[in-house]
């Protein structure tokens, strides 16, 4: 188990839990796991959010880095897929953003990226907890002229414009109708700062909440977790489409011209039908999580596709998608990476690519999203002894209540066991026709653990 990384990354309470002195020591033992298989000084960029800790936390870790002896290039306020962009297209020897993304603004993260543009893997995670607690950082003090240098490189954010420009304005030049409009929620978070330069460049109209960052309202009723708002917003102002970014960036859900919400199983099914038209799906496969929807299973099956399914994790749908040369993925959370672009999940990436499924197949958003029926899904919590919560698969009641049931679903539904990584907790997910009957059967089968595993 690891001791300071979880699933994402740090992320804490900021300046009591994820203090500077804890930055420092994960800034410096970074830089030097990082960078151990270079000859030269290692240059890392630095990304942050919105959040009034951001630039505490940018300050602890520059001061880790330049002690170590690496180069920083300080990106400011920027979204996390920019700074996994930029890293490769500098050729940076890494990079981090600063971040809690979609949590509220008392918490601060620290999410590392490598060479490549994409999170590193655990193994190297572990590696740095070891030697933040080997208590041979000293060791690793830059002296004299090896100490690491900083520069504020705040115009590079131009540069991630440009890369929608390439790939997007011959798409968007002449194809959009005049009175195709979207509705932005930047979640006033980092991509505040460049949604609507993007948009613009692209010549797509747009009309915008939520763009005023005041160092602690990103998140607060507004982006990819609280889409009332934006509801509202397309409906009263008859909009074509609502996309919202969560607080860094590198997701995005939307809303359609009725106001109601396209998850990331939707946007999957959208954009992979898009793809596979033109012949730019690679091995006809989406790869997905465990958590998706049923619904999205059965719309491969319809539309001769595979679905790959992962553990829960945006990293490690990339791990599958790389080892087998996948370029679609994501997660019903609305994390959408898109290989042939950038190896993160990219909300504004995502957003342009559903405006080019509409624009070419001449569909409104709610056509499109009809292509996927999403089953009724209930989540129940068991609480058990932490120590038992891995033997659920163990217990013969257990596993016959769970294979009665998913006999009787037929295929029509499905039952999903996963114990929580951080708490006391087995998390029961159950997914079918009927959300009254498949709510009876979580608590049923929720019952059931906490007595045996108590």
């Amino acid at each position: 188990m690891r001791k300071y990384f979880g699933t994402d990354g740090i992320r804490r309470i900021a300046n009591t839990e994820l203090t500077p002195s804890l930055v420092y020591k994960v800034a410096k033992a970074g830089a030097c796991v990082l960078s151990r298989h270079t000859d030269h000084t290692p240059t890392i960029l630095i990304g942050r959010d919105t959040r009034i800790s951001g630039t505490l936390i940018e300050s602890a870790m520059v001061a880790g880095f330049l002690s170590y002896g690496a180069n920083v290039k300080l990106l400011g306020v920027i979204p996390t897929p920019a700074v996994a962009y930029l890293t490769r297209k500098l050729k940076a020897d890494a990079s981090v953003v600063i971040s809690a993304s979609h949590n509220t603004y008392e918490f601060n993260g620290i999410k590392y990226f490598s060479n490549k543009g994409m999170k590193i893997p655990d193994t190297l995670e572990e590696e740095i907890e070891e030697l933040m607690d080997s208590g041979k950082l000293d060791d690793f003090t830059a002296v004299n002229d090896k100490i690491g240098v900083s520069e504020y490189c705040l115009d590079l954010i131009e540069e991630y414009v440009y890369f929608f420009r390439k790939h997007f304005d011959e798409i968007f030049e002449k194809n959009i109708p005049d009175d195709f409009i979207v509705g932005l929620d930047t979640a006033n978070g980092a991509t505040s700062v460049v949604a609507e330069k993007i948009f613009k460049s692209l010549g797509i109209k747009y009309k915008i909440i939520n763009n005023n960052p005041d160092g602690i309202n990103i998140n607060e009723n507004c982006g990819s977790t609280h889409l009332e708002g934006l509801k509202k917003f397309v409906l009263d102002n008859k909009l074509s489409l609502g996309v919202a970014y969560d607080g860094d960036g590198d997701r995005c859900l939307a809303i359609d011209e009725n106001g109601n919400e396209i998850d990331g199983d939707k946007l999957l099914a959208i954009i992979s039908s898009n793809l596979k038209e033109k012949g730019k799906l690679n091995k006809d496969t989406i790869v997905a999580t465990v958590m998706s929807n049923l619904g999205l299973n059965k719309y491969a099956k319809d539309n001769d596709l595979q679905l790959l399914q992962t553990k829960v994790g945006d990293r490690y749908v990339l791990e599958e998608m790389l080892k087998e040369g996948f370029n679609l993925g994501g997660e019903q959370s609305g994390h959408i990476i898109l290989l042939d672009y950038n190896p993160t999940g990219d909300g504004i990436l995502t957003s342009l690519m559903l405006i080019k499924a509409m624009i070419e197949s001449n569909k409104k958003a709610s056509e499109l999203a009809n292509m996927v029926k999403l089953y009724p899904q209930v989540l129940v919590n068991a609480k058990v002894n932490s120590t038992k919560k891995y033997d659920y698969d163990k217990d013969n009641d257990i596993k016959n209540a769970i294979e009665k049931l998913e006999t009787e679903f037929d295929g029509n539904g499905r039952v999903l066991i996963r114990p929580s990584g951080t708490e006391p907790l087995v998390r029961v997910m159950i997914e079918g026709e009927e959300q009254e009957y498949i709510t009876k059967k979580a608590r049923e089968i929720a019952d059931l653990i906490e007595r045996k595993l108590k």
